[in-house]
């Protein structure tokens, strides 16, 4: 399954809800202002390296970019553009948003 988050850590739960429930080998996929859990030196840093033990985690590169955000991408973390984003819908048979 694909998990998609658009929400902030730091203002909603929807990250900490969505963690909890995927289950080992399903991805996720941060856009929007979920974005910032995947940098460096955020307060969601650790959640999101611990999920990527049995997830695989990626973030969207034009959302990154747009808050100024690109170089500080966690190591573990990839980064995708549109067309990216497009192939994990295509490549997962679910998809679910958390809002």
């Amino acid at each position: 399954m694909l998990h998609i988050v658009n929400k902030s850590a730091s203002e909603r739960s929807s990250l900490d809800s969505c963690l909890r429930m995927a289950t080992k080998g399903s991805a996720v996929l941060l856009i929007e202002d979920a974005v910032y859990a995947a940098t460096k030196g955020n307060p969601a840093e650790s959640k999101i390296r611990a999920a990527g033990e049995s997830l695989k985690v990626y973030v969207l590169g034009p959302d990154l970019a747009a808050r100024g955000m690109s170089g500080r991408v966690l190591d573990g973390v990839s980064v995708v553009d549109y067309g990216g984003f497009v192939d994990l819908v295509t490549e997962h048979r679910n998809c679910q948003s958390w809002l």
